[in-house]
């Protein structure tokens, strides 16, 4: 699984790829690391502006507000972990829907 579940949500390990023609949720994928998901968003890896979209398209496929979404590893790389918060029950449910 690309989630490991937390006691106040879920931490998700993405790929997320910058200027991306495609944005939006790209699916699972199999990198060296391990499992993820790849996040395509149309903003360039320049002052944050990929963090906060790639962000966003995840609060976006999971239907929950923006500010439940936040990076908490890999602020300067496309390899992140990001944190998730709210009912673990109800997260897990969507993430296994993507």
């Amino acid at each position: 699984m690309f989630w490991r579940v937390q006691p106040d949500g879920v931490s998700i390990t993405v790929k997320v790829q910058p200027k991306s023609r495609r944005p939006g949720v790209q699916g699972r994928y199999d990198s060296p690391r391990g499992p993820c998901l790849r996040i395509g968003v149309t903003e360039a890896a320049e002052g944050g502006r990929a963090n906060a979209a790639a962000c966003a398209v995840l609060a976006d496929a999971l239907d929950l507000p923006t500010s439940s979404v936040a990076v908490a590893l890999g602020h300067t790389s496309r390899d992140k972990t990001l944190r998730v918060t709210g009912d673990t029950s109800l997260l897990v449910e969507r993430l296994a829907r993507l």
